[in-house]
């Protein structure tokens, strides 16, 4: 694994949170998603070096960037450009999971001089009803604090989560109150996924950069049953699918080598 070197920029108003993986390698710009933060893409920076630098930074509302909301696609994407060019960097590839997907082909439609390319993790171009059933996880009554990391976690499964390890991610030691607290503020996430929630085919369909689209057999974000991401693929020019037996939403995580595998078979073989 290589060491992340973290910073903070100033960008719109707020101070961002970001990990440069370094490396002499093309620069990449990794978007995670709801609840996650810049540092899971560790794995892949590790498993793409030395022929890409992956640069991560923890989105509006997560992880150690500051400010809070607004949240919006607009004011993601907003973001996200502007990270780009205070970094003076574009056009580069963009891989992102989950709402981070949104935020990145929503990019590449705005500010194509700045995308070269998308590795879409297991989102579609609609991401509300009736393509996803369940939209929005509730974590209204989330805990935000425990007395360690072991009551968080047993706080957060009590409410119907199975394994709470990729919320955890996005906890650490309280410096001011003692314990553990969670990095992002259940409210503020819950208006997150609201604003997240539409019909994106627009965005999806502005870019005609190269793109993979990742699916998860056992996702509900990008269901089969109505054959979305078939969909996604057939109506945009230059994106290819792959799919991952046995895997959730989370592939990065199901199956993190063939995951990383496809991330650098694409970005390499472009």
């Amino acid at each position: 694994m290589i060491t992340p070197v973290p910073g903070f920029l100033p960008l719109r108003g707020r101070r961002v949170a970001c990990l440069d993986f370094g490396g002499p390698g093309a620069p990449v710009l990794a978007l995670h998603g709801h609840f996650g933060r810049g540092r899971l893409y560790a794995p892949l920076a590790a498993a793409l070096t030395p022929g890409h630098r992956v640069i991560a930074p923890d989105l509006r509302g997560h992880g150690l960037t500051g400010g809070g909301g607004p949240f919006s696609l607009d004011e993601y994407v907003a973001d996200a450009a502007a990270l780009l060019r205070a970094l003076r960097l574009g056009p580069v590839p963009v891989v992102a999971h989950s709402t981070g997907g949104v935020i990145a082909y929503a990019l590449a439609a705005r500010h194509p001089e700045l995308v070269s390319a998308l590795v879409i993790e297991d989102i579609g171009a609609v991401t509300d009803r009736p393509v996803v059933d369940h939209p929005v996880l509730d974590v209204s009554d989330w805990p935000t604090r425990a007395a360690d990391r072991e009551a968080l976690r047993r706080e957060i499964e009590s409410h119907g989560i199975p394994d709470a390890t990729y919320f955890l991610d996005s906890a650490e030691p309280d410096p001011g109150g003692g314990g553990w607290r969670l990095l992002f503020s259940p409210r503020e996430l819950m208006e997150s996924q609201r604003a997240m929630c539409g019909d994106f085919w627009a965005h999806w369909l502005g870019s005609d950069c190269p793109a993979l689209l990742l699916r998860g057999e056992h996702s509900p974000m990008l269901p089969a049953a109505h054959a979305h991401a078939h969909e996604m693929t057939a109506r945009r020019a230059g994106t290819a699918l792959r799919k991952f037996a046995g895997c959730g939403h989370w592939i990065h995580d199901d199956a993190p080598e063939a995951y990383a595998g496809a991330v650098r078979e694409f970005l390499t073989g472009r």
